[in-house]
């Protein structure tokens, strides 16, 4: 087995906690899904919001899923004029035998602008 990477990204309505930690909650199972990604073979997760949110940490939402004994980190995005707001990003490390090639990014919402190739 190999760690691999996935990336992926998705807008939130405004910034409160349970709109954070849900977004969030569906990115992780969007990405967990579209890699076939079993739980038990998650590495880490680093997870990043938009100066624009504030409300929650992202990884509380990886915590409710179960994600108990993984390393996970929240970062704060550096503001960027023009950039898309309300972003929460995460870059997930995982166990797999499949190929990078194989791996799918994940972009939902307005975050789909931030990669039109991927989403």
């Amino acid at each position: 087995m190999r760690v691999r990477a996935a990336r992926g990204a998705i807008t939130v309505e405004r910034d409160e906690s349970r709109l954070v930690l849900d977004a969030t909650a569906r990115l992780l199972k969007e990405v967990l899904a579209s890699n076939a990604i079993d739980e038990r073979e998650v590495v880490s997760i680093f997870f990043t919001a938009t100066p624009d949110l504030v409300s929650a940490f992202p990884a509380e939402a990886a915590r409710e899923a179960g994600l108990t004994d993984t390393a996970l980190l929240c970062a704060r995005e550096i503001d960027v004029p023009g950039a898309v707001p309300r972003v929460v990003r995460m870059l997930i490390h995982f166990n797999t035998e499949d190929e990078t090639s194989a791996i799918k990014d994940v972009y939902l919402e307005g975050a789909k602008a931030l990669r039109p190739d991927r989403g």
